[in-house]
């Protein structure tokens, strides 16, 4: 048996292998190798790792981790996870070649993030993750006072278009269609000099990954340098709500302190439980439900 197994080899997993090992813990972690920022260049705004690329990250974390012998690192899918009398949790995995083997542990921490639902825009996949992008903390910096487009409709849409006023005044919301807003809110995006474009988009036009025009049903093409997108995410796994973990109405798993769960035993950290989606912060979550896992074993385990 594991103290813990963490499912998701991101930031937020990583962290928490890093320090569980140095509590002496006997942890799994399991890889799908499905990274939501797999199509990223660099991973921004993370201290002494700032302009790294996300792969080159995980390649020093796991190299980092092999000095802690208690430390094993699977690129396996957990597919599915049950509560076991004992009050543990049994972890079925499926390897490659479709292999499934299950394994047992205290402690389960999740750590799968979201996965985004990226616009099906005709030539959004060549410029994705080079010139379009779902959040400005980590590209907007990059990409500041040039010409930009943000991608959504409704509350999401206008709140991404006032966002982006941070990087840049040159501002088109496009929504693909109707922008589905009260004229309130058209009236505020219009005070901060954001226009609209309401007309459906054909395609998106570049080269070489970079976005250079935007053009519309009508044969019209709006120039932009840049895209930024807001439509809608969901869990990457649904382990946590098999396990009986409720979801806020944003879709978060709901959490308490140190990435506590209403389940006993499990903590959720990253993207998959917080608002602020930046892989600093996931780091951080996940060094804090170590350190919380860590104590409750301690406890258990003194006589």
């Amino acid at each position: 048996m594991y103290d813990v197994i963490i499912v998701g080899g991101g930031p937020a997993g990583l962290s928490a292998a890093l320090i569980l090992g140095r509590c002496r813990r006997r942890v799994l972690l399991c890889d799908a190798g499905r990274p939501r920022n797999a199509a990223s260049r660099h991973l921004n705004g993370f201290l002494t790792r700032d302009g790294t690329s996300p792969a080159e990250m995980r390649r020093l974390a796991r190299e980092q981790l092999g000095a802690y012998d208690t430390v094993e690192i699977r690129d396996v899918e957990a597919i599915c996870a049950k509560l076991c009398h004992s009050g543990g949790f049994d972890i079925t995995l499926s390897g490659i070649g479709g292999a499934v083997q299950v394994e047992t542990s205290r402690k389960l921490l999740l750590a799968t993030g979201v996965a985004d639902a990226l616009p099906e825009v005709e030539g959004f996949a060549e410029i994705y993750g080079r010139s379009a992008f779902h959040c400005p903390y980590c590209d907007g910096w990059e990409h500041r006072d040039q010409p930009l487009a943000a991608y959504g409709r409704g509350a999401a849409g206008k709140g991404l278009a006032l966002e982006l006023t941070a990087w840049s005044r040159d501002l088109v919301l496009c929504s693909d269609g109707s922008v589905e807003l009260p004229q309130d809110d058209l009236d505020r995006l219009a005070r901060n000099g954001i226009d609209l474009r309401e007309e459906r988009i054909a395609r998106l036009e570049g080269h070489d990954g970079v976005l250079e025009r935007v053009r519309f049903e009508t044969g019209e093409a709006l120039p932009r340098r840049a895209l930024f997108f807001a439509s809608g995410e969901r869990q990457a796994s649904d382990l946590a709500q098999r396990l009986g973990c409720t979801l806020t109405s944003r879709g978060d798993v709901e959490t308490g302190r140190y990435e506590t769960t209403s389940v006993p035993g499990l903590h959720v950290a990253g993207d998959a439980s917080r608002r602020v989606q930046l892989a600093v912060v996931a780091a951080a979550e996940g060094a804090m439900a170590a350190f919380s896992i860590n104590t409750v074993l301690l406890k258990e385990d003194l006589r």
